[in-house]
């Protein structure tokens, strides 16, 4: 699992993910998703690694 998400692309995906994960409690409706949905961007961006990236080829990360 070679790493493929940038620094300043690893910033914006926490502040996304952070954003729909709190907009989800915020909207504390029993079929909200949006808290889910922050998920994955947060989760991408802590790893490092985007599994679409892998499979379309694209690489953000310079070093």
């Amino acid at each position: 699992m070679t790493k493929n998400v940038g620094g300043i692309e690893k910033i914006l995906r926490i502040i996304v993910g952070i954003a729909l994960l709190a907009w989800g409690f915020i909207l504390s409706d029993p079929i909200n998703w949006w808290g889910a949905i922050g998920a994955v961007p947060l989760f991408t961006a802590l790893m490092g690694w985007c599994p679409l990236y892998s499979i379309i080829g694209v690489n953000t990360n310079k070093s």
